[in-house]
């Protein structure tokens, strides 16, 4: 297998360089999954010309962007041309044969190294096994292009790393894409194939869906298997990042498949998320909080959501503004996830530790901090917060909030500049909640600023309720269209 490693140098630093995000518009590397199997099925496409095509954009824009930091030009074609030959037998081998994918590089993948944006993994081993999402997309006949970058073990709401440098924002180089997700959300937000893989322990797959002006969901926790465990715990979720909802309900139906190694595993869907897509959105009782009772939101993003949460009246559903009863919980979450990170680099020596961003060094020195007690009542915080979201969605049967309270700001930085704050979860309030409480949250284009930064629309739905969810932004996105690079 040949494949390469795109814009390292020493230290992972990186220039920066303009990307050309033009494309025809009819180009195979804009279609979205389900335009490329109907092409496929009709003859008026091969996966040659898909993976041709995403090659082509991979190749010019991934300098500038930094998204992909494995890429395997030689492996695609070849998986091109057998998809190839069996779509001209009319024999496609899974529901995804053909279609480019990418993979986060915290996901395990046969023949890969999984490296998660960390000096301190050797690349030089037997990379074996496939995560669950891997080995279900890979029987579906995905092309895989390369892996996606992250910042290090993702534990941060923007993507920048000692390994890989720092990725940036398709609609605006000087900015962010945010994170942890965020290589998989410039790849397709770039046009660099239709589906990618995230996951999300506090906003991971919402943050840089809101700021790249793509699609993503958090699903309930256990819905789509895991593996190997998260020392995040049952924060973490994986989820799909794809341009259209209909691709993400197709990537859901694919990889919420069972896998024995996730303990935590729900039972598969009795449904099909595609099939369930044109549930209507009238009559549904929808609660819309522009702040969660005490978060400051960004006055053009506050209307611009604001205007997205109307839209869902003019769709025959029943919008009120409200807040759930939640109380803050960012010191709660904070607890949670620097003890995970502790727990993640325990085994690190001291020279290893030493390689570690710098910000991670710091949670993971004050996550060895907290003692048990202080752990079970975050634990307690979490069950509360469960409980009374339960109840609030006996009387609602979604939320929406913005997805982020801003747009994406400066590449390279934690949090923006001048706002006197240190840490990602500062400005990640809508996000983290709702993973406290496992239930499902997508964020879908809502608009954009007129800086020219893309907004998202935060829809949360009851443990569960994710074929609602993504019910609910399919409505939204065939009302509201969103721009897309091209």
């Amino acid at each position: 297998m040949s494949t390469k490693f795109e814009g390292l140098d020493q230290g992972g630093a990186r220039e920066q360089q303009d990307a050309d995000t033009s494309a025809p518009a009819d180009s195979p590397a804009w279609m979205s999954a389900t335009e490329l199997l109907g092409a496929y099925a009709r003859g008026d496409l091969s996966p040659v010309d898909a993976a041709d095509a995403v090659l082509e954009r991979v190749e010019r824009d991934n300098p500038a962007l930094n998204a992909f930091c494995l890429v395997d030009p030689d492996g695609v074609r070849a998986a091109a041309r057998e998809s190839e030959e069996r779509w001209n037998r009319g024999e496609p081998a899974g529901r995804l044969d053909g279609v480019p994918a990418s993979i986060k590089d915290i996901m395990l993948t046969r023949g890969w190294p999984t490296l998660r944006g960390s000096l301190n993994v050797a690349a030089e081993q037997s990379w074996t096994e496939d995560s669950p999402v891997v080995a279900r997309l890979r029987e579906h006949a995905a092309l895989f292009v390369g892996k996606t970058t992250t910042p290090e073990i993702a534990w941060k709401g923007v993507t920048d790393s000692p390994l890989y440098g720092v990725t940036r924002n398709p609609w605006d180089l000087s900015k962010t894409p945010g994170g942890s997700s965020g290589g998989a959300a410039a790849a397709v937000a770039a046009g660099m194939g239709p589906l990618s893989t995230g996951t999300d322990g506090g906003g991971s797959v919402r943050i840089p869906a809101a700021f790249t002006g793509v699609f993503a969901i958090k699903p309930t926790w256990g819905l789509v298997p895991h593996y190997p465990a998260s020392a995040f715990g049952s924060l973490a979720h994986s989820g799909p990042m794809t341009r259209t909802v209909a691709d993400a309900a197709l990537m859901l139906d694919v990889i919420t498949g069972p896998d024995a190694r996730d303990w935590g595993r729900l039972p598969s869907p009795s449904y099909s998320f595609t099939e369930s897509l044109d549930m209507p959105a009238r009559g549904l009782r929808i609660a819309y909080s522009p702040a969660l009772g005490h978060l400051s939101v960004d006055p053009e993003v506050a209307r611009i959501v604001a205007e997205a949460a109307r839209a869902f009246e003019e769709l025959g559903a029943v919008v009120e503004e409200t807040d759930p009863p939640i109380p803050p919980s960012r010191e709660h979450f904070q607890i949670l996830w620097y003890a995970g990170a502790a727990k993640a680099t325990e085994h690190l020596t001291d020279a290893q530790r030493d390689r570690l961003d710098p910000g991670l060094r710091e949670i993971v020195a004050e996550g060895q901090t907290y003692s048990a007690q202080d752990y079970l009542t975050a634990m307690a915080t979490r069950m509360a917060m469960g409980e009374t979201m339960g109840r609030f969605h006996r009387e609602y049967d979604l939320l929406l909030t913005p997805t982020m309270p801003i747009t994406a700001f400066d590449a390279g930085l934690e949090v923006p500049p001048g706002s006197g704050e240190r840490r990602w979860t500062s400005w990640a309030g809508f996000s983290y909640p709702f993973n406290m409480t496992q239930q499902p949250a997508a964020s879908v284009p809502c608009g954009f600023t007129e800086a020219g930064l893309p907004v998202g629309l935060q829809v949360v739905g009851p443990r569960h309720g994710d074929a609602l969810v993504m019910a609910a932004c399919h409505a939204f996105e065939t009302a509201r269209p969103a721009p897309r690079l091209a």
